[in-house]
């Protein structure tokens, strides 16, 4: 007997929702780190040293593994791939953060653009297979802000300031922290309000 696409697509959407059900602890380990870090960015400008990038690329890297243990047994997933590529960009920057943080402003802009734009697509890509979960909307929006972020950053790689780049970042972190924070406590709240089964 075969299934028809829309089926399928549900049957997938089911195996997604269930494993963010399962998965939401790790979530909301995520989405506090990003928030931490999306603060640390948008108080660098101010700072201007050397740690606060380190303490970046330490959250990044830490946010990646997190992330990526959120992932386990949710290979059938539709974007899991793309999650899967998101997590390891995420470690690679980084680590990159923390082995070269003297390096040109150029280069950290152009690394968080491609960091912005895999993270932007995985977060919209993840947002419509969760749905109809109520705040998939938010996951969604903050995907597509990402990518808007990066396209500024693009356009604004030869002349891009420091306090620039650390508002884009902020700003990025901290949305994308706090939707995937609230997706997963409301996940776990609705979870705990619900009546046990009956046998």
């Amino acid at each position: 007997m075969t299934m028809s696409v829309e089926a399928a697509a549900e049957v997938l959407r089911s195996a997604m929702r269930e494993s963010v059900r399962r998965n939401s602890l790790w979530y909301l380990v995520q989405a506090a780190l990003m928030i931490v870090g999306g603060v640390l960015a948008l108080i660098y400008p101010v700072i201007a040293s050397f740690a606060v990038v380190g303490l970046l690329g330490w959250v990044l890297i830490v946010s990646g593994v997190v992330q990526g243990i959120s992932l386990i047994g949710a290979s059938g997933v539709p974007s899991f791939w793309l999650q899967l590529i998101s997590v390891g960009l995420s470690v690679v920057v980084g680590i990159l953060f923390l082995s070269n943080p003297e390096d040109g402003l150029t280069t950290l802009t152009f690394l968080l653009i491609v960091y912005f734009v895999v993270e932007g697509i995985s977060k919209v890509i993840f947002a419509l297979t969760i749905r109809p979960f109520p705040n998939w909307l938010w996951v969604l929006g903050s995907g597509v802000l990402g990518i808007v972020v990066a396209f500024v950053l693009y356009a604004s790689l030869t002349s891009v300031s420091l306090w620039l780049l650390g508002l884009l970042l902020g700003i990025q972190l901290i949305a994308e922290g706090a939707a995937i924070g609230y997706l997963a406590w409301d996940l776990r709240r609705k979870a705990a309000a619900a009546p046990p089964p009956t046998a």
